[in-house]
This record gives structure tokens, C-alpha cells and sequence, in this order.
């Protein structure tokens, strides 16, 4: 594949990335599964390295940022609960959904995952601040924590 094709393929990543954005931007998240599905697909099923994402919503779970909060290596991305809970604040967020991906393509969630989502909650709870869901984006799929049973 020469630089041509590579430059035009990854225009397009980024163009369907900017697309899939945009229709989450302007619904709520959580009454449009489907959209947040596709969005976080699109955002993270091919990335190969590990990139934890958190999803801060207003009282309306509406959309108010998508952040990068860490990046990591193909098999863990740090997370700490304090900084995802002090960036909700800032935000004014009300709720939050987390979402990592797992380069490997099996969104099954590990156990350091489901601790690290706990750790979130706890610190989130006291200060009223809601966690949705935790989304493991895979290439097979994306697993939720809450469809599983898992918080």
C-alpha cells in the first residue's frame, strides 16, 4: 500500500470518527444505545494501543465532553479515580460512562477493569456524581458492565 492509499485511509477514519461524534453531540447518549455503540466503535475498536475514555453528561445525559483521560500500552492504560471524579467536577457533569478498549479485540472485561470501576464508583458516589456504565470496546464486540451485571 503506497502513502497515498494510507494518507486517503486514514482521512477516512477520521471523517466517519467526526461523523459518528457529531450524532452523539446532539442526542442524549443514553436514550440512543445504537449511536453511542457506533460512536465508541468507531473511536476504538482498531486502536492498538489501550486508551481509557470517560463520557462526562449534564442532568439530561446529554453530551457535555468525550476525554482521552489516559493512553497506555496493548494490554493496561492507567486510571486514577480521583482525576476522572475531579474532571467530572470541573465539568459540572452529573453522570459519566466510562469506556476503554482492549487492542487484543475480546471486549471481555479483566479483573483489574472491574476493580478500577469500583474504585470510580466509590469515589464518584459521595459527591453525587452518576456512573452509567463502564463500555470494553473491542474488535468482536463491546461489553457492558452494566448488561453484565458487573456494578
Amino acid at each position: 500500500m503506497g502513502e497515498a492509499v494510507a494518507l486517503d485511509l486514514k482521512l477516512l477514519h477520521e471523517a466517519a470518527l467526526r461523523a459518528g461524534r457529531d450524532q452523539v453531540a446532539r442526542r442524549p447518549v443514553i436514550s440512543s444505545w445504537s449511536a453511542l455503540l457506533a460512536y465508541v466503535k468507531t473511536a476504538l475498536a482498531h486502536e492498538a494501543r489501550e486508551q481509557f475514555r470517560v463520557l462526562f453528561l449534564d442532568k439530561k445525559n446529554q453530551l457535555i465532553a468525550d476525554e482521552v483521560m489516559n493512553r497506555g500500552t496493548v494490554d493496561h492504560a492507567p486510571v486514577y479515580p480521583r482525576e476522572v471524579v475531579r474532571r467530572a467536577l470541573e465539568l459540572s457533569s452529573s453522570a459519566i460512562i466510562l469506556v476503554h478498549n482492549h487492542p487484543s479485540g475480546d471486549p471481555t472485561p479483566s479483573a483489574a477493569d472491574v476493580d478500577m470501576t469500583r474504585q470510580v464508583v466509590d469515589a464518584a458516589r459521595p459527591l453525587r456524581i452518576a456512573i452509567h456504565d463502564h463500555l470494553v470496546v473491542g474488535r468482536h464486540g463491546v461489553a457492558s458492565f452494566k448488561a453484565l451485571g458487573l456494578f
